[in-house]
């Protein structure tokens, strides 16, 4: 079994179900009281918020590559960042680490296309919504055609997000309005729709959504973990 480098407190409440679904995954697999090797850098996510708000990218790859290369140094043999969007990144943190990454946008990719879903909706935060680093390659490498709610409905998904679920609050208007969105984008042919932010899960669940949902955080935590025990058997 590898040991997995997690990179997560971003926030701390969507990386609690990352060391939850891995565990369980082990355990799973492998019966008795096994469970995963894993090392975690937890970021204090007020410091990574104010880089993002500030668009200054450069400051956050520092310091994202800086955890990877301290996880490899404890004896990290794969990592994974529990965020969808601090995977803007995800290479220069591979690569600085020397380790393998598990990309959270592949993972969901392949877990969309077993479903036999092509066009999807992604609810994430602007960041993750708007740029390339994440729409892009579900386009390119999974190929995926990607649909986001309208200015109005972004901006809605990225307040809730940082105003609400980071801060560990949960309101049923805010489910209400991730209802509504979700209603428009199957309106506009969206088959499935990804929670591409890991706490919008703490948020909306199958029993809120027209559409099938796609938990980024359930779905990469499981990838993370069958990459670990790959030749489990053998260590």
């Amino acid at each position: 079994m590898k040991t997995i480098g997690l990179i997560g407190g971003m926030s701390w409440q969507s990386t609690i179900p990352y060391y939850r679904i891995i565990n369980e995954t082990v355990q799973a697999r492998l019966g008795g009281l096994h469970s995963a090797r894993c090392i975690l850098w937890s970021f204090d996510f007020d410091e990574i918020e104010r880089l993002q708000a500030a668009g200054d990218w450069e400051a956050a790859t520092d310091r994202m590559t800086a955890a990877g290369r301290a996880l490899a140094g404890a004896g990290a043999q794969l990592l994974a960042i529990c965020t969808n969007t601090m995977h803007r990144m995800a290479d220069e943190v591979e690569a600085a680490a020397g380790v393998p990454l598990v990309h959270i946008a592949d993972a969901t990719a392949a877990a969309v296309r077993a479903t036999g879903c092509r066009r999807v909706g992604l609810l994430g935060t602007r960041f993750t919504m708007e740029q390339d680093f994440y729409r892009g390659r579900l386009a390119r490498r999974g190929g995926l055609e990607v649909l986001v709610p309208d200015d109005a409905g972004r901006t809605a998904v990225h307040g809730i997000i940082y105003d609400e679920l980071c801060a560990g609050l949960v309101r049923e208007d805010s489910r209400r309005r991730f209802a509504a969105i979700i209603a428009q984008l199957a309106e506009r042919g969206a088959e499935g729709v990804i929670l591409g932010c890991t706490e919008i899960g703490l948020l909306v669940g199958p029993q809120d959504a027209c559409l099938p949902l796609f938990d980024t955080t359930q779905i990469h935590a499981r990838a993370v973990a069958e990459a670990a025990l790959q030749g489990a058997w053998q260590d």
